[in-house]
């Protein structure tokens, strides 16, 4: 028999994007294509519904992981626990079950943790192998002296300068932009920074400096206002090491560089991948030549996307920003444990954070593929995207003075401030759900234990002081409600309550319900939920035997017309303070005013803002 090729698909015709728009528009039936399709990031970068080859971006190349290897990328934990013995025995129990490296938060000014003293620091690091696992330094102000406790402790062991593995993580710009202050001007601070890190050049595997974007992350910039700020201070670091005669060849050996992973997988890949394009390009226009494919990116997950309430949901959020950061080509990943927004996380919280890394290595295979998101249509486009975002907020640090200036004059406090409030209103408006938090909240006790911080180190006013960028948490406002709800109730012995009056049958009004009671949840107001109700008699008379003090009429729009207004009237005649509507009716809006309607609850409007005034109103 002769062999014919078969085509898949050959009997159709090839698509085209004008026939899908034919379509699409179709289903829109005249709405507007960009307000219904298209979204945008928070730097305002369009994400379309749909990408093609018109969309593949010319030359681009695989940026993943630069030194990629079959056992996947280093699992780094952080401990924090400033009692030496209780971190060493953590310490070696991350060690024993899959842990690869460490990074020790040391106690310094606006923050907890470990003694920088060589002492407490070997006590705590006893029994580790210390020339095969790589110690990070997280130390703020204390950096140098942590390092020389390490340089200690390394000497004491007959550590080599060849088999030391350690970031010491000087970051003075960094911690500027976190405390306010630094004991130093920042122009000092530089020229110490490069001293550390021609100091520290002997050793091949250690980084001396850190261009962290964190900071700002965490204070709530955007994707590229948070690599502009990794660059910015690349650059800063760059210029102080050459004018200490450390060429930039050498300099980037020194500096590691910080950036977060969040639950956002998609940008987050994009973020990683744009990351190392920019850096490239620094080290390209500086001599540099090659050397930032062996820079290490050091990866951690978010603390802003982390909530208190119900955190078991922290465990979503970090498995997929620890995917996100393996997918874009982390070296190095740090998982929070999920309690982190709490408090010390205990055992079963340090063993799920090591987890989270084991099962996407061994079991996802997720370390077996470089750069796994390259040919992605999308992914390449929001990559260069954000790359020449990145660039141009870069130019605009840079014509401004670099990052010590703009840190002076407040000006990425107020730009990164701006984007902040603008995510905050899409929280607080529904735009961005908050699983467990502004979404499906668990209104009770959640199960989850915890011991509570110790308290951090004041901050204390040095030779430098710039407005601080505060951390943020966007769960934040809800949490402030459910804890207002909490002390109501341990005062009074219940909680903050609404009266749902449900109008009609259940199939009517039983969608309208479920949002309308996880949307008081979400502020710790608990609902009294009626029968079906099918005369206003009978919403009166429920009410009044609730023990409310506010209804809420709940239903269809259609049984609003019918029965919306009288059943408003019955309910002020019955002592409702307030009555709310589930909803918001157009048509109907003018007529259940005047019956006795104070408010519409609705998709769309300012939960927080409702929320805080039934507070109010509650006592609460």
């Amino acid at each position: 028999m002769a062999e014919t090729e078969a085509l898949l698909a050959g009997d159709f015709d090839p698509p085209t994007r004008d026939a899908w728009m034919t379509l699409v528009q179709k289903v829109l039936k005249g709405a507007d294509f960009d307000k219904r399709l298209v979204s945008r990031t928070a730097d305002g970068l369009a994400i379309q519904p749909l990408y093609t080859r018109s969309d593949e971006v010319p030359g681009a190349s695989a940026v993943g992981r630069a030194h990629w290897f079959p056992g996947g990328w280093d699992v780094r934990t952080l401990h924090a626990d400033p009692n030496p013995k209780a971190a060493n025995a953590a310490i070696l129990d991350d060690l024993m079950k899959g842990a690869t490296s460490l990074l020790l938060q040391i106690t310094a000014p606006g923050q907890f943790g470990l003694s920088y003293g060589a002492e407490g620091l070997g006590e705590a690091l006893k029994g580790v192998f210390l020339n095969a696992c790589t110690i990070a330094l997280n130390a703020r102000e204390n950096t140098l002296d942590a390092a020389g406790s390490l340089l200690e402790i390394w000497r004491a062991a007959n550590i080599n300068e060849n088999d030391r593995r350690g970031a010491f993580n000087y970051d003075p710009l960094g911690v500027l932009a976190q405390t306010g202050t630094s004991y130093y001007p920042p122009g000092k601070s530089c020229e110490i920074a490069a001293k550390l890190a021609s100091d520290s050049r002997t050793m091949s595997h250690v980084t001396s400096l850190l261009a962290d974007g964190r900071p700002y992350h965490e204070a709530g910039a955007s994707e590229g206002q948070e690599l502009a700020a990794m660059l910015a201070t690349l650059v800063a670091y760059l210029r102080a090491c050459e004018a200490g005669g450390l060429r930039p060849r050498m300099a980037l050996g020194q500096i590691a560089i910080g950036l977060a992973a969040d639950d956002d997988l998609f940008l987050t890949i994009a973020k990683l991948r744009a990351a190392r394009k920019v850096v490239a390009r620094v080290a390209e226009v500086s001599g540099a030549g090659s050397v930032a494919e062996k820079m290490q990116f050091a990866v951690t997950t978010s603390e802003r996307m982390m909530a208190q309430r119900d955190p078991w949901v922290n465990m979503l959020r970090t498995t997929i920003a620890c995917a996100g950061a393996a997918f874009g080509g982390a070296e190095t990943i740090t998982v929070l444990p999920y309690t982190w927004a709490l408090g010390m996380p205990n055992a079963f919280a340090r063993r799920i954070a090591r987890n989270t890394h084991l099962v996407l290595q061994e079991e996802s295979s997720a370390a077996r593929v470089i750069d796994p998101a390259h040919g992605s249509w999308y992914i390449e486009k929001l990559t260069a995207d954000l790359a020449a975002k990145a660039w141009a907020i870069f130019q605009e640090i840079e014509a401004k003075g670099g990052m010590a200036k703009v840190l002076e004059s407040g000006f990425i406090q107020g730009e990164v401030a701006r984007v902040a409030e603008a995510r905050g209103n899409d929280i607080a408006h529904g735009r961005k759900e908050l699983t467990g938090v502004s979404a499906f909240p668990l209104l009770g006790d959640d199960g989850v234990k915890f011991a509570p911080y110790p308290p951090a180190d004041p901050i204390v006013k040095g030779g430098a002081a710039v407005a601080p960028m505060a951390k943020l948490r966007f769960a934040a406002p809800f949490e402030a409600l459910r804890d207002a709800s909490d002390a109501f109730q341990k005062r009074t012995g219940k909680r903050p309550l609404v009266f749902l009056a449900c109008l009609g049958d259940l199939a009517v009004h039983g969608a309208r319900a479920t949002w309308i009671r996880n949307f008081l949840a979400a502020g710790g107001i608990e609902v009294v939920t009626s029968a079906p109700l099918h005369n206003s008699a009978d919403a009166g008379k429920a009410f009044a035997d609730s023990g409310a003090t506010i209804a809420c009429l709940c239903s269809a729009d259609k049984i609003y017309a019918e029965l919306g207004e009288a059943a408003a009237g019955a309910l002020k005649q019955a002592g409702a303070k307030e009555v709310l509507l589930a909803g918001r009716p157009k048509d109907q809006e003018a007529a259940l005013k005047s019956a006795g309607v104070d408010a519409f609850v609705f998709a769309g409007g300012d939960a927080i803002g409702t929320l805080k005034h039934l507070h109010n109103a509650l006592g609460a």
